[in-house]
């Protein structure tokens, strides 16, 4: 299953994965300052918000892709089932 971002789907995704990016960056950064744990950990689960937000951007189009281009492809349906088994396993794996 190949996965088409397009424009606006595409900027908001990167947008978020530059944000974590930043945030993981200044974790580190906290961390090698001896920063209060506390503010580690906010800005540790704010990186984590935004890579989970990011994951499932990239899965809410790969289902919209698959509901509206896996008709049209005449795909039987073990094709469509095991589609739907995949990225059902993608969306667990960030629950």
């Amino acid at each position: 299953m190949e996965l088409d971002l397009a424009g606006a789907e595409l900027k908001s995704v990167l947008n978020r994965l530059r944000r974590a990016q930043g945030q993981i960056s200044g974790v580190i950064r906290m961390i090698e300052e001896g920063r209060d744990c506390e503010e580690v950990v906010t800005q540790l689960a704010a990186a984590s918000r935004a890579l989970d937000r990011a994951g499932f951007a990239i899965i809410a189009t790969g289902l919209q892709q698959c509901l509206t281009d896996g008709g049209a492809d005449g795909e039987g349906n073990g094709d469509l089932q095991q589609t739907r088994t995949r990225l059902e396993k993608l969306f667990l794996s960030l629950a």
